[in-house]
């Protein structure tokens, strides 16, 4: 069982690093990096500052703003990285601590899968509800069934952890889990291939642009000089 989710999770890894490491080397990012740089990034990265269209929000069904992209992107990249910490939290608890499943419904695992599950839905609702009702006509067909195929997916994964959830301590659980955790090994082996990229190298083109302020605050200083 942790053989087969395991190596389609360093599979997954393996795939993503990949990329972005081609992708820092064919943009010329820098090559040193400082701290301030990586702060700067993980702040973008973590408020979605970038999604937030200058303060009004993006243009979703006609020419009127909304935050409603920003706020379902949070729910869905929080609601994955809560389900990732309980994850590792069980982990930990059973390989560590000898601390065997299924655990109370107060424990940290289960609280952070439940918090994290629910966000995971609520996001991915959002989404496809955008999506449905966005013009479609910039968009590629091929790009569109990629990505619904991708929320589906994680739209079960995520629905079937919460089944698995509330019935862990009933003779269903071994069909239940055996379902999620195809689910999961399917949702790995698809992640380099989807648009889950997307937040990978956007992540590494805001480490970049961190990187370039300084040079670029110098050639705008140096270029009012040579104005004035």
């Amino acid at each position: 069982m942790i053989a087969i989710t395991g190596a389609a999770f360093v599979f997954a890894v393996l795939a993503l690093a990949i990329g972005a490491v081609r992708f820092w080397r064919d943009t010329n990012s820098p090559a040193a990096l400082d701290a301030p740089s990586f702060l700067a990034a993980f702040s973008d990265v973590f408020t979605l500052r970038k999604l937030g269209g200058g303060g009004d929000g993006c243009n979703n069904e006609d020419e009127t703003f909304s935050q409603s992209r920003r706020y379902f992107h949070h729910a869905l990249f929080y609601g994955f990285l809560f389900c990732f910490a309980s994850t590792c939290t069980a982990a930990i608890y059973e390989h560590v601590f000898g601390w065997v499943s299924p655990y109370p419904f107060f424990s940290v695992p289960v609280l952070l899968g439940t918090l994290g599950g629910i966000a995971m839905l609520i996001g991915i609702a959002g989404l496809v509800q955008i999506k449905l009702t966005a013009d479609s006509a910039p968009a590629s067909k091929l790009l569109l069934d990629i990505d619904y195929s991708f929320l589906v997916l994680l739209f079960v994964a995520a629905a079937t952890g919460l089944l698995l959830l509330a019935m862990r301590s009933t003779a269903a659980m071994g069909a239940l889990l055996a379902v999620h955790l195809g689910v999961i090994a399917s949702l790995f082996l698809m992640l380099p291939y989807c648009k889950f990229v997307h937040g990978i190298y956007r992540a590494a083109a805001l480490l970049r642009y961190a990187a370039e302020r300084p040079r670029r605050a110098k050639n705008g200083a140096a270029a009012t000089g040579v104005a004035t």
